[in-house]
Parts: C-alpha cells; structure tokens; sequence
C-alpha cells in the first residue's frame, strides 16, 4: 500500500453567509497537501443523511480521497460568522458523526503505513473519537510525521487532551492565543514567546514548533534554530483554512526534503493566497507547486 498523508479529524460543513461549504481541518489539511502530488486521504465519519451524501460529493468534486464510515448521527455542521476583518467564529454541533469516528480495520490499515498524519484536540471532545485518534497514532510507522495543529475551538479540550497529544506529536502547531491558554494551563514561566516555545519543545521532545501570529507574522522553532516570517499583506475574503493550508504545505515540502526555511517561506505564502479566496479549498497556483 502506498504511504498517505492523513488528516484525521473532524468532517463537517461551514455555514457561512455565503452559504455553506465543505470545512473540517482534516479535510483542509489533506486537500492542500495533496496538491503537491502526495497521496492524501481524509479520514473522519459522516452520517447516513443527505448531508453526508453532499460531503462525500463535494470531496469527490475536489478529487480528495476520503476514509469515512457512515454511522447513524447526523453530518456535522458549524456555524460561522465573520467580523469585519474576516474572522470567523464558530458555534460547532454536538453529538454528530465525527464525534464517533470508529477504529475499523479500514482505518488502521492506513495508520500502520502513514507517512505523516496531522491531528487536533477538537475531534477529541468525545471519547470515541479520541480513542480512535490514539489508536491510529499509536499504530503509525516509527518515522510517521505527526502534526499535532492544536487548533482550540470554544471550550471543546481539556489539559489532559492537549498533554497526551503533545506527548504524541513530532510537530506541534500552535497560534499566539492558544499558546497563553496552552502557557496558563501547563503553568510555563512568564517569559517571552520564542521561550516558552522552547520550554514545549524540550518537556515534549519535539522536532518542530510553529508558532502562528496572525499578521504580526511566523515563526518555526527546533530545539537549535529560530526561523520568521512576516505576514504578507493581502485583501482578505475570508481566513477560513488558511491556517489548515499553512500546515498542509509545510508538511508537504518537509517531506519533500525542503528545508525548515523554505517550507516555511512556501507555507506563509499559500495561507496568504487561501486569505485572498472564498472558502477553504481553493486551487494553488501553480507556481506555488514547485
């Protein structure tokens, strides 16, 4: 079996004013990380409904592999709404079919040849899905890239969710916001950003952490080495994925053997293009794909 990269996750649908739109990190993730000519698949749960039909045909319109059983909850929706700058806020549903993502045989057969997959907290509010999540993870190649994108959504994560994944990621993703809520929760010294980056990096042994923010720009820290990006600025649509495709990116060059600089420079500028585009899933330009 060919190795994938895998967004597992949450598979659901942005009602946005415009109407709504295939969302979901894990699919965003996969989609974007596709379009560098890598085998992607997006594994999740849909439910037995219309709306799972309209998932699976929008994920075929975007010629995005999926792994996603249908279980009997519905297809997962999330309201957003957006604020003058286009940023969205999100009101997610609860008690839907990627809350209850099932370990089938299916799924672990693709975890046993992973070569990367990127995960969050959000899809681990439930314990089904989180038990899952684990026994993927634990059942990946001893070179799978795991990306932890811890990506915080309204009060749907625990210390004990975020430690647990931390332990288990290689690359660890995180914004300014969520690294004071990360800071205050595990108690990290009152230093600077790059410091308590640092601090992360060593408690959980990790290979790489970005820290994402916003248009005050990037950064991407090893254990030796420091690495910043500015935001560039763009007319903004909507920010909807654009850090879902920042992560996308960066982990396809790092696989291509890129290195740390240039898949972050490559990552800043395809969120910047997502930015400039409605919805999450836009096609790259093509001199981007080099």
């Amino acid at each position: 079996m060919e190795r994938k990269i895998v967004g597992l996750g949450e598979a659901l649908w942005d009602c946005l004013p415009e109407g709504k739109k295939l969302g979901g990190a894990p699919a965003n993730f996969a989609y974007h990380a596709g379009q560098f000519g890598f085998d992607t698949l997006a594994v999740s749960a849909l439910g037995e409904d219309a709306l799972g039909e309209e998932t699976i045909a929008a994920l075929e319109e975007h010629r995005l592999n999926y792994l996603m059983p249908r279980i009997p909850y519905p297809t997962g929706t999330v309201q957003v709404t957006l604020d003058e700058q286009g940023i969205p806020t999100y009101n997610i549903r609860e008690g839907v079919a990627w809350d209850n993502i099932p370990f089938t045989p299916e799924i672990e057969e693709v975890a046993k040849t992973c070569q990367a997959v990127c995960f969050g907290s959000l899809a681990q509010r439930s314990v089904v899905s989180r038990e899952t999540i684990g026994k993927f993870l634990d059942a990946t190649p001893a070179d799978c890239v795991k990306i932890f994108d811890i990506n915080l959504r309204q009060s749907f994560f625990t210390k004990e969710i975020i430690e647990a994944s931390m332990h288990r990621c290689n690359i660890l993703k995180i914004n300014d916001e969520e690294l004071v809520v990360v800071s205050r929760m595990f108690g990290l010294p009152d230093l600077d950003e790059e410091k308590r980056c640092k601090q992360l990096i060593k408690e959980y042994n990790l290979d790489i952490l970005v820290l994402t923010c916003g248009t005050n720009g990037s950064y991407v820290f090893t254990a030796e080495k420091s690495y910043y990006q500015p935001t560039p600025k763009v007319e903004v649509a909507d920010t909807v994925g654009a850090g879902d495709s920042f992560t996308g990116s960066f982990c396809a060059a790092i696989l291509k053997g890129k290195p740390i600089h240039e898949a972050h420079e490559l990552a800043v500028k395809v969120s910047a293009f997502v930015c400039t585009q409605n919805g999450a899933m836009p096609t790259l330009p093509e001199d981007f794909l080099v």
